[in-house]
């Protein structure tokens, strides 16, 4: 090979060497996996279920937040008093690293509402069908003094047990045949049969013990007023979500909205990130 091809030669493979080093990005041995700026911002979104439910109903949430790059966390709320419940949720978050929105449907509302203040890292609370009781305010309290006769008294049943200490406690749940019509009758047929069969009793105390905290006051909030809902009764949740001062949306739904509508309520917790990041 004469001088001028050695030389052109290496100019070529020169050239091919300097593309293939600007094509591969240079990644620092500290580097971590790479991630981009909206997956890294958003929080954990920490959903609660309420009474006479489980964590399967937030299953069409969870999914939609999750295909929008947000952490979720659906938590099997214990449902066996407030304070009991707010001192679980407290421990639990303070292991979710990071910024939190927590959302709570219908007991769990005041469930939040207590633990929350606890939490330095939570930037919003989104109530969604949901109790969110001043300090010293009982949900048992709450529901007689904003009565709507336009809602029928809830179809509990109770039955008691003994705890292992001797005790006798006492735990409420829905008639099932009743609990479609009371809790969940926009919701599909089998679904809502499921959800009767599934339902978590909760601790008769729940509805009777005071608030101790009333993080609204303090963490800016959503509310998602159930106009159809025959739990709480939909004038008691424009109530308590005017007096937080929560931003409020209304949409034509039962008590269970998180499983008829929940791209409604992903909506709005998109909403209250956008609001606080």
């Amino acid at each position: 090979m004469n001088t001028f091809k050695r030389t052109r030669a290496a100019a070529v493979a020169a050239a091919a060497a300097a593309v293939i080093t600007a094509a591969v990005p240079v990644v620092h041995a500290d580097a971590g996996p790479a991630k981009s700026a909206s997956t890294q911002a958003k929080p954990t979104v920490v959903l609660v279920h309420g009474a006479f439910a489980d964590a399967s109903g937030w299953e069409q949430t969870a999914s939609q937040l999750r295909h929008q790059g947000f952490p979720v966390q659906a938590v099997s709320n214990p449902l066996r008093g407030l304070h009991y419940d707010s001192a679980y949720l407290t421990g639990l978050l303070k292991a979710v690293k990071g910024p939190k929105i927590l959302v709570g449907h219908s007991y769990a509302g005041a469930v939040i509402t207590n633990a929350a203040t606890k939490i330095p890292d939570v930037k919003a609370l989104v109530y969604v069908a949901a109790f969110a009781p001043d300090k010293g305010e009982a949900l048992g309290g709450l529901l007689e003094q904003h009565h709507d006769p336009a809602v029928p008294a809830l179809p509990q049943q109770t039955f008691q047990y003994t705890r292992p200490d001797g005790s006798t406690g006492t735990d409420v749940t829905l008639d099932p045949k009743k609990f479609t019509a009371a809790f969940a009758a926009d919701v599909p047929a089998r679904t809502a049969r499921f959800m009767a069969a599934a339902q978590r009793p909760i601790a008769a105390e729940a509805f009777g013990e005071p608030a101790k905290n009333a993080a609204w006051k303090t963490i800016p909030s959503w509310a998602l007023v159930a106009k159809q809902d025959k739990a709480i009764a939909p004038s008691l949740e424009r109530f308590m979500a005017k007096r937080a001062g929560a931003r409020t949306t209304e949409v034509n739904s039962s008590h269970a909205v998180m499983v008829s509508h929940p791209g409604t309520v992903t909506e709005i917790i998109k909403r209250a990130y956008r609001a606080t990041r």
